[in-house]
């Protein structure tokens, strides 16, 4: 079965941090750009990141930006999503999805999604 498996989720306060990681089974990560995206309680699911098949080209969203960092290790099989002063808002189911190519990092677009790591900040 072709999936991805997020984890590092959790409870964190105000200010903390949390590294998220997104492995794949079933197929090969590093032929495919990885993204970030998270749904919040009563809110649509959202992009946060995106980085490039070789790790070379990154994006994210401007509400975390400054904040969160992509990075992947393609010798490992994993992304990771390194974040850093989170706040209540950051509050969300966090998914990790692969596209065919950096251009096509968008929901519409993913090939394979993971099942969802919930990280919550809460004072």
């Amino acid at each position: 079965q072709l999936q991805l498996v997020e984890s590092g989720g959790g409870l964190v306060q105000p200010g903390g941090s949390l590294r998220l990681s997104c492995a794949a089974s079933g197929f090969t990560l590093k032929d495919y750009a990885i993204g970030w995206f998270r749904q919040g309680p009563g809110k649509e699911r959202e992009g946060v990141s995106c980085i490039s098949s070789s790790g070379g080209i990154t994006n994210v969203a401007d509400s975390v930006k400054g904040r969160f960092t992509i990075s992947r290790d393609n010798a490992k099989g994993t992304v990771y999503l390194q974040m850093n002063s989170l706040k209540p808002e950051d509050t969300a189911v966090y998914y990790c999805a692969a596209a065919n190519s950096f251009s096509l990092c968008a929901q519409k677009f993913a090939r394979y999604w993971g099942q969802g790591t919930q990280v919550t900040v809460f004072s």
